[in-house]
């Protein structure tokens, strides 16, 4: 049993035969991530014609500034457990307007997290004090910081705030010693683990377009760095995933 806690299906060429080489890999359930309006129709449709996809509802920081009206609505779906992924991206968004939006959306989205009682995806990237600043200011909220790449104080924060911390294939890259760091330290009981597909295939795929199936190499090699099995790393990411959003098999 292995969740991709997350993944952006709708951007493969081909998600139907992924979600087949998933489940042949042993890859129980995925979570489709929202990142813009106009995508989302594409989640949905996967979300809602597999049993084992689930789908979230938000807008990306790349994508801030634009409607955001559509996410309330949005989380009524029985197919959305999550509002996201939102947050803040300094290393792309340098311009203080820029930053300024990305801060609102995020904002906003936080709150609908927090009124509808569902996690919260984050994305965070050079923005650490201003990412705690407002998970903080939403008592209540909670969720995951995706892809993490930042460092173990900011991870150590989130963790005492509730939140769960995603590795992704990252993990294996040969110049993440600071991945590596936060993943040998997350406590196993917060730790999730994904694909961030179609980016970021994890060694030895890397350089391929990236699926959930491979994200049984990174569990493997987590298991690995935390000197856990495989199949209790396995294990307990999935029932983390279970209890933070509510759903999979």
């Amino acid at each position: 049993m292995l969740i991709d806690s997350h993944c952006h299906l709708n951007y493969l060429d081909e998600p139907e035969q992924a979600i087949l080489r998933a489940r042949e890999s042993g890859v129980t359930s995925c979570l489709c991530i929202s990142v813009d309006e106009p995508g989302f129709a594409g989640v949905m449709a996967l979300a809602s014609s597999h049993d084992d996809i689930w789908a979230s509802a938000g807008v990306h920081p790349d994508a801030a500034g634009g409607n955001l009206d559509w996410i309330e609505d949005a989380l009524a779906a029985s197919e959305v457990v999550a509002v996201g992924e939102t947050g803040l991206d300094y290393m792309h968004g340098t311009e203080p307007d820029v930053r300024a939006r990305q801060r609102e959306a995020f904002d906003l989205q936080l709150g609908l997290g927090v009124k509808h009682q569902l996690p919260t995806i984050v994305h965070t990237r050079s923005a650490e004090d201003d990412t705690l600043d407002l998970l903080r200011a939403h008592a209540g909220a909670f969720g995951v910081l995706h892809c993490f790449t930042e460092s173990w104080a900011m991870a150590k924060q989130a963790l005492d705030l509730g939140f769960y911390i995603s590795i992704s294939g990252i993990v294996t890259f040969k110049n993440a010693d600071n991945v590596r760091d936060v993943a040998r330290q997350v406590p196993a009981d917060r730790l999730l683990v994904e694909t961030d597909a179609p980016w970021l295939a994890p060694v030895p795929k890397r350089g391929k377009t990236n699926e959930p199936a491979f994200v049984t190499h990174t569990a493997a090699f987590l298991a690995e760095l935390r000197q856990t099995s495989t199949e209790n790393l396995c294990s307990q990411t999935s029932d983390n995933f279970v209890r933070l959003f509510g759903c999979g098999v």
